[in-house]
């Protein structure tokens, strides 16, 4: 079994998410629109920072038929920036246009096999995966980039188009695990091509 989602793989179910609004969510909340795009992202991360507004581009390209989720999984005691209080501060902030989950337990992150942040996942509307990987090639400097993933396999998906490149590999650090060093990855994870 692989580590991380596969291609065809059903969504695993999360509840009891706390968003940054201070509502409880979970995967019921979500099937307002026909695509769900999670994201696991978090605070501090270059290469979050660096591509959130190319994030935000296409969110809001594609905000009539996809729903953008941002889940942080990281473990405040590794990175006191990753915390709620600050994923609270950093939206009053940016008003990105998702929901912004908080992972307290990283049980998501372990769910989907989360490898980095940032990590997309595309869900249709039985929410089958359809698209995981990165949502571009430089997501650190975005004005180096030479492509367009994410907005690719949605424009792809919402013309009911098959994705021509389902899978890539993400770009950007790690996930912070709880009680391990700040560099630290499970050992069977690793880059999906």
């Amino acid at each position: 079994m692989s580590y991380t989602l596969q291609i065809g793989d059903r969504a695993p179910n999360f509840e009891n998410l706390l968003s940054t609004e201070g509502k409880r969510c979970g995967q019921k909340d979500f099937n307002c629109k026909p695509f769900k795009v999670i994201f696991f992202t978090c605070n501090h991360c270059p290469y979050v920072t660096g591509s959130d507004e190319l994030t935000r581009e296409v969110a809001e390209e594609f905000q009539d038929s996809a729903v953008f989720i941002g889940v942080n999984s990281n473990s405040e005691n590794t990175y006191e920036e990753d915390s709620y209080q600050n994923m609270v501060k950093r939206m009053e902030s940016f008003r990105f246009p998702w929901v912004y989950l908080h992972d307290e337990t990283q049980e998501m992150a372990i769910d989907y096999g989360a490898l980095k942040t940032p990590h997309f996942f595309i869900f249709n509307e039985s929410w089958k995966l359809i698209y995981t990987g990165r949502n571009t090639d430089n997501p650190r400097d975005i004005s180096q980039k030479t492509s367009n993933d994410l907005y690719i396999a949605l424009d792809q998906a919402t013309k009911d188009e098959d994705i021509s490149i389902p899978v890539t590999n993400p770009i950007g650090c790690n996930i912070k695990w709880e009680g391990k060093p700040a560099h630290w990855m499970p050992p069977e994870a690793c880059d999906l091509i």
